[in-house]
C-alpha cells in the first residue's frame, strides 16, 4: 500500500515517474533516514554490488519489522536468442570491454552470490527480463554498460562502431527486432 523509494542521486529521484503510492526520497542505502522496524520489504535492484555492505545490512536489520523480508536482485549480461548474436555479445562482455568492468562487477557476474548475506536466506522466483532490440537498439544498450564507457574513456574513441560491424554480418536486416533475455538473480531472506 505505500512505497519509499530512495536513491543517493537526486538526479534519479526528480526523473521518478510520479505515483500516489510512492514516497521519493533522497537517501544513501546506507542511511536511509526511515524510522526503525518501519518496512515488511526492503528491495533492491541491479546496485547491491555498489553499496557498502556491512553499513547496509545494519541498515536493513534496523528498519526491517520482525519476519520482514530483504530482496536483491541482479542481471549480467544480455543473451540473445540468436546463437551468432549471443556469441558475439559473450565475446564483446568477456574479452573487448572485459577490462574495463569495475571491480565489483564480480558480484554481478556470480549473481550476488559473493557477497555476505546475513538473513535466513530461501528461494526467491526464477525471473528473466525480455525485450527485443534492433541491431542499432543492441549496440545502444551495449553503450550505456560501465565497462564500454569508461573503455571509451580510456581509449578515447567509441568502440561501439565495431561492435555494429561485427554484428551486422549475421543480423540481417537492422530493423528487424530480435528477442534478448536477461535472467535475474535473486538473493532473498527474512529478518528474525
Amino acid at each position: 500500500a505505500r512505497v519509499i523509494a530512495t536513491d543517493a542521486s537526486a538526479e534519479q529521484i526528480a526523473r521518478a515517474p510520479a505515483h500516489p503510492g510512492i514516497e521519493y526520497r533522497v537517501a544513501t542505502a546506507e542511511a536511509s533516514g526511515l524510522p526503525q522496524a518501519c518496512a515488511d520489504l526492503v528491495t533492491v535492484a541491479q546496485a547491491l554490488h555498489w553499496f557498502e555492505h556491512d553499513a547496509f545490512w545494519r541498515e536493513v536489520s534496523r528498519v526491517l519489522r520482525p519476519g520482514g523480508v530483504v530482496a536483491a536482485w541482479t542481471y549480467g549480461r544480455c543473451v540473445p536468442d540468436d546463437e551468432p548474436v549471443r556469441a558475439i555479445i559473450r565475446r564483446w562482455y568477456a574479452e573487448i570491454t572485459g577490462p574495463y568492468w569495475p571491480p565489483s562487477r564480480v558480484h554481478v557476474d556470480s549473481g550476488y552470490r559473493t557477497i555476505p548475506f546475513p538473513f535466513a536466506e530461501f528461494d526467491g522466483p526464477v525471473l528473466e527480463v525480455r525485450a527485443r532490440f534492433t541491431l542499432a537498439g543492441l549496440v545502444g544498450y551495449a553503450g550505456t554498460w560501465s565497462a564500454t564507457v569508461r573503455m571509451r574513456e580510456a581509449q578515447g574513441r567509441d568502440p561501439l562502431p565495431d561492435l555494429a560491424a561485427e554484428l551486422a554480418p549475421v543480423w540481417g536486416d537492422p530493423d528487424l527486432p530480435r528477442a534478448m533475455r536477461w535472467p535475474l538473480a535473486m538473493r532473498a531472506g527474512r529478518s528474525a
